[in-house]
């Protein structure tokens, strides 16, 4: 089988748990013996994430070329399979894959605000909307979001979670007397209005902000200006981050498809405090401490360094996360209560995925008619139909 991967994220290193997810299936399936590449963005600051040597990577910076190389890879590499992942705000990439790749494409839906549909769609657009209904398969990393896109496109998505954690053991790093209460990615979005509220009224603590692919200057100004809080270094394992922290707060504001990252800190014992947003509940596992918040509705026309739309953000009151952590914080028996609730629910949950899971899928798949994927060319009819659609333009004086 060859698979070819296209999003316009950074994939040398991988930025977000989008990309580190989407280079776990292909390492799966490149180990496996198929045929990968990837079409994608220049590289930028990330995350290390070493992936099987055999997977060929186009990265490159301006994106009317990258739609160049993803039409030339496609005619190329002839893949069994395009898979356009969601990181694609113009649906470009989208486009070119159902042109020239008509019935194979798979739509990975990781983030909702890039989907060219839906409530949370920064860019939404029905034509792009019809190309991913068209897809020949739609894959979703969590029940929640799966749900999202039936609600919004009328059409299914198959649920399959990145192999993402590992295989453990996985070690218990929930440290109550010590420690940081850490904010991966502060910015607008994820809610760094109550992340810098909540620590600016608990002094005595220390917090940490590690700053991510949303996180602008003007946030890191913001972090700075409290003597409290620690700006982290970028790490290549995000044990690093986690082996220093000892409760994770995740205040998004926006709607999350998961929260891998909250799924990284309860394998390891560290108590999560986190919004009800989108999936960050589904992550959650049912354990304690979601709180409710106002998600974003809102852009602005205007858009920051990261060329992101500024967020139109409720104000929020910092008490409940505040009591939160003091309820944590405050007492040994309920941080070591909620510590092993986290690391069983995230352990059950983490042993029972499936590395094989989306091979196998893209191996069950067929490509769908060309006609009902959007594109019918002269080329992907079968020689039958070729010849019937050409006496019919003979017919009406058309010349083939």
């Amino acid at each position: 089988m060859r698979v070819l991967l296209t999003a316009n994220a950074s994939y040398v290193p991988p930025r977000g748990g989008a990309t580190r997810s989407n280079l776990i299936w292909l390492d799966q399936m490149a180990r496996a013996g198929h045929s990968c590449r990837i079409v994608c963005g220049v590289s930028g600051e990330g995350a290390e994430l070493r992936f099987h040597s055999s997977i060929a990577v186009f990265a490159v910076a301006e994106p009317a070329r990258r739609i160049q190389v993803l039409r030339q890879q496609i005619q190329d590499f002839q893949p069994n399979w395009v898979l356009v992942s969601s990181e694609d705000l113009g649906h470009g990439l989208l486009r070119e894959a159902q042109h020239s790749a008509p019935g194979r494409v798979v739509y990975l839906a990781h983030t909702p605000q890039f989907f060219p549909f839906g409530p949370a769609s920064w860019n939404p657009e029905r034509q792009g909307a019809d190309l991913v209904a068209q897809s020949a398969g739609i894959v979703a990393i969590g029940q929640h979001m799966a749900g999202y896109i039936e609600r919004a496109l009328g059409r299914k998505a198959v649920v399959i979670h990145p192999p993402i954690y590992g295989s453990g053991p996985f070690p218990n790093l929930a440290n109550f007397a010590s420690g940081l209460i850490t904010m991966v990615n502060p910015c607008a979005v994820k809610g760094i209005s109550i992340f810098l509220a909540v620590a600016e009224r608990m002094r005595d603590f220390e917090f940490g902000a590690l700053p991510g692919w949303g996180t602008t200057r003007d946030d890191r100004r913001a972090i700075q200006r409290l003597a409290n809080v620690r700006t982290l270094a970028n790490a290549p394992n995000i044990e690093d981050v986690l082996s220093r922290t000892r409760v994770l707060l995740m205040p998004s504001l926006w709607y999350e498809g998961f929260g891998l990252i909250a799924m990284e800190a309860m394998l390891r014992g560290i108590p999560v405090v986190a919004s009800d947003a989108g999936g960050l509940a589904e992550a959650k596992r049912g354990t304690g401490y979601v709180i409710p918040v106002r998600t974003i509705e809102r852009y602005q026309p205007v858009f920051d360094e990261h060329a992101m739309p500024l967020p139109v953000v409720e104000p929020h009151d910092p008490a409940p996360w505040i009591a939160a952590l003091e309820e944590l914080l405050g007492d040994c028996g309920t941080y070591e209560r909620e510590s092993r609730a986290s690391k069983d629910a995230a352990e059950r949950f983490a042993t029972g995925l499936d590395a094989g899971a989306m091979e196998r899928y893209l191996m069950s798949l067929s490509p769908v008619e060309a006609a009902r994927a959007g594109r019918a060319t002269i080329e992907s009819l079968s020689p039958e139909k070729r010849a019937l659609l050409l006496e019919r333009l003979r017919k009406r004086g058309v010349r083939a």
